[in-house]
């Protein structure tokens, strides 16, 4: 027989609590007034935030489902697939008599068709499809009543046959009006012999983090299924493209939600579900979904022209480190870092320069690379912007005429000017250098275009540096090097001026970008 912890000690814990219950009692009663305040205060809070919760969902989803469909579509089979597998279960359950009937129905292999992160749910092929026939299940909503459809691109992507399910249980063919992989936005279109509903945009920049929504959509091919949550985080960046600003919700989203709206409480879309997070494939509460804002635009054009237009200014950029901040005399780490400018672009026109920095585009501040790449891509080609651009410390503003984003970019030049100079090996700030000479140039897999100077090693006494043997310093600050001498000097100017760090423009493997490096006094 086990014994409690707290035997033998009964008396003494009896008179703790009550000495508690005194001391709490006693100031109950020398507090009494800001309690009532403050109780008072508490259940006029309560009230409030009861107020704006709804009491149920039903009218909600009774209004918007309608126009929710499902999205299925068959291609043929890869050559490679993977086996069918199921969601881990434990033997026995009834989960997993579930899951392995849904299994034997609609051949689910419970992976994302969509590539890493997407929740739309491909099949295998089962006894009523063609052999060498595959499929997918995912889902869309109907934005427009002559018969468009949104989904997800993932979900349509290869199909050879489109069909779109009603809630009725109606099947209408579709076909591809245009996608965008981009953004990951596919627009369909059907045609019924009936009146279709139809929603409408929400306003996604309106949205707040705690405010409520929910999701409608097709998991596991479970039709009509909602879901309810919160948005859990705003402009989350998930890589899975250049225009990444998603919505985090902790609606249930699971494979086959893909496409699917997420409403807001007044049944506006305000979100198409894209992905999850998942460490086992089924929901745990993260979710991802494109700000309707963005939608709506891509939506507009692939049903104007077929295709997604976007501006193109031809920079490449990198963010603003704390380092980087400091090397070029700026106060925050806001901006956008101009690394190289491609030739005979709209940036290159219109003045902007490797090394500089853009604070604003449009009139509208740039805080982060999204903010320049989403701008510069909303922008029409032919529209004239103006750009505040910090060079050497100092804002200047420059108007560039945009250009449509070309079927592919040309990458800038490496260039690199100066006057020859010696080539004798040098050490400064724990870098070794020397002159980049064909040896060089042959060891590295450099072209005759790119200039400056080599650094051979790295001194383990200089600390964490963000220079590697092997890289090509092109530029101290402003100044283009071809010499380590030229290298030594900059830095040098550098100390006496008082700067704690000078940008350096390297050339890594081919591809150059800015890095910080902090001044090592002798």
């Amino acid at each position: 027989m086990s014994t409690p912890a707290n035997a033998g000690r009964a008396p003494r814990s009896s008179r703790v609590r009550r000495t508690i219950a005194a001391v709490l009692l006693g100031t109950t009663v020398l507090t009494g007034p800001f309690l009532i305040a403050n109780q008072s205060t508490a259940v006029a809070a309560e009230s409030a935030l009861t107020q704006n919760m709804p009491g149920s969902f039903a009218d909600l989803a009774a209004k918007v489902s309608p126009a929710v469909v499902n999205v299925s579509t068959t291609q043929q089979a890869k050559a490679e697939r993977g086996n069918p597998r199921m969601p881990g279960f434990p033997p026995g359950s009834p989960f997993e008599e579930f899951f392995r009937q849904f299994q034997d129905q609609f051949g689910q292999n419970g992976g994302p068709g969509g590539g890493p992160g997407g929740d739309d749910q491909s099949e295998g092929p089962s006894e009523g499809q063609p052999r060498g026939k595959v499929g997918s299940l995912g889902s869309g909503f109907i934005i427009d009543a002559a018969g468009y459809v949104v989904t997800n691109n993932h979900v349509i992507d290869g199909a050879d046959e489109i069909k779109v399910t009603l809630q009725d249980g109606t099947e209408l063919p579709a076909t591809l009006v245009g996608r965008d992989a981009k953004t990951d936005i596919a627009l369909l279109k059907v045609k019924s012999d009936k009146a279709l509903p139809a929603l409408d945009w929400g306003d996604s920049d309106a949205a707040r983090v705690g405010d409520w929504v929910m999701a409608v959509g097709n998991p596991f091919g479970l039709g009509g299924t909602v879901t309810k949550g919160i948005i859990s985080a705003r402009g989350r960046d998930i890589h899975s493209g250049p225009y990444d600003d998603y919505l985090q919700l902790d609606a249930a989203i699971n494979r086959g939600n893909s496409g699917g709206p997420t409403f807001t409480l007044d049944g506006r879309v305000i979100g198409i579900n894209t992905a999850i997070y998942s460490p086992n494939g089924g929901s745990v509460g993260i979710g991802f979904a494109i700000p309707s804002n963005i939608a709506k635009q891509v939506v507009a054009q692939l049903k104007e022209n077929g295709h997604v237009e976007r501006g193109w200014l031809g920079v490449k950029i990198q963010e603003i480190s704390p380092e980087i901040a400091e090397s070029v005399g700026l106060s925050q780490t806001k901006g956008a870092l101009v690394a190289e400018v491609t030739p005979d672009s709209p940036a290159a026109k219109a003045g902007v320069r490797q090394g500089d920095v853009i604070l604003a585009y449009g009139g509208k501040p740039v805080n982060t690379l999204r903010d320049l790449t989403r701008r510069v891509a909303d922008t029409k080609a032919g529209d004239t912007v103006d750009m505040t651009v910090v060079r050497k410390g100092k804002e200047t503003t420059l108007s560039a005429h945009i250009a449509p984003l070309p079927a592919e970019q040309r990458m800038a030049a490496a260039e690199g000017t100066g006057p020859a100079a010696e080539s004798a090996v040098e050490t400064v700030n724990g870098l070794k250098l020397a002159p980049l000479d064909g040896a060089a140039r042959s060891r590295l897999g450099l072209g005759e275009g790119v200039k400056g100077v080599v650094v051979t090693a790295v001194s383990p006494q200089a600390g964490d540096l963000p220079v590697r043997p092997g890289d090509v310093i092109v530029k101290v600050g402003d100044h283009s090097v071809t010499s380590p001498a030229e290298v030594t000097k900059s830095l040098h100017e550098a100390e006496k001026d008082g700067r704690k760090a000078v940008l350096l423009l390297v050339n890594r493997g081919g591809n150059e970008s800015f890095v910080p490096l902090k001044l090592v006094k002798a």
